[in-house]
């Protein structure tokens, strides 16, 4: 709320000059309103997802993750992203249609394949086709087994590669920690992300390290337990590009993603048939 200044002057001519000065603090409270709305719209453009701890998290960190969002791409960008397919170390290829939430995943060695969507319901049976060593799994109870797993290898999977359009997602408390640099000797602003029943390992907590120049998050700090001082993992996000309207980063030091595509169109069979898709 603005405080309103009221002046009461005895003479014309102060208040001729009062009228004045009247239709130039109105300009300024424009000019304030004009830019309080333009804020606003940038935080509308990025809406946090339901559930997403807004009470307690920090106006500030809140800024900065909008700040992030429009840096790798947007928020109309990450919305609209249809295929996008990568390779988690070496590992594996995972294949995601964001828009449906079916997911392919093909160990390199050939000895694990599952295809499943992952937008099931709570406590929903998993619904999909597993192959282990070249035999694919019917068995009712091993099936679930096996979906379950692939569904916990795409949530560790995709967060290496997307966490920071994440940072507002449901059950994070997200808070302002502290300025600090990052490899490069650039400032940065760090973000503590903490989880409330959310994910596998809701007891996590992340320190992501945002460039104040170009708002990309160029490292990130991994602690299994909220509590602990000391993290387990520190990896620089670097080398940036550009894969359709996104911005991504695969390099996390010695740990690479990499063989990253994004597509608009879904090829045939990919999600129904345990056969190599080429993705073009």
């Amino acid at each position: 709320m603005k405080k309103q200044l009221l002046l009461l002057l005895p003479i014309l001519t102060m208040l001729v000059w009062s009228c004045g000065g009247a239709n130039q603090a109105g300009n300024t409270e424009q000019a304030q309103d004009s830019t309080a709305t333009e804020k606003q719209a940038t935080v509308e453009a990025n809406p946090a997802a339901e559930g997403f701890n807004v009470q307690n998290s920090d106006k500030k960190a809140i800024d900065i993750a909008d700040e992030v969002m429009k840096a790798m791409g947007g928020r109309k960008a990450w919305d609209e992203t249809r295929l996008v397919t990568w390779n988690f170390f070496g590992r594996r290829q995972l294949y995601w249609d964001k828009q449906t939430g079916d997911v392919r995943i093909d160990y390199n060695n050939g000895k694990f394949n599952v295809l499943l969507n992952v937008y099931n319901k709570e406590g929903e049976a998993l619904k999909g086709k597993v192959m282990k060593d070249s035999v694919e799994v019917t068995q009712p109870d091993s099936l679930q087994k096996y979906l379950k797993r692939g569904k916990s290898i795409w949530i560790n999977d995709m967060y290496w590669l997307f966490m920071p359009f994440k940072l507002k997602d449901s059950g994070v408390t997200l808070k302002y920690a502290r300025e600090d640099t990052v490899q490069n000797g650039k400032k940065a602003d760090v973000l503590t992300l903490t989880f409330q029943e959310v994910g596998d390992t809701p007891e996590n907590k992340y320190e992501v390290y945002v460039n104040q120049e170009t708002k990309l998050v160029e490292k990130w700090a991994y602690f299994p337990k909220a509590a602990m001082d000391t993290a387990r993992i520190t990896t620089p996000w670097v080398n940036y590009e550009k894969y359709g309207n996104l911005m991504l980063s695969g390099d996390r030091g010695k740990y690479k993603l990499s063989a990253i595509q994004v597509a608009d169109q879904v090829p045939d069979k990919l999600f129904t048939t345990f056969e190599k898709i080429e993705i073009k």
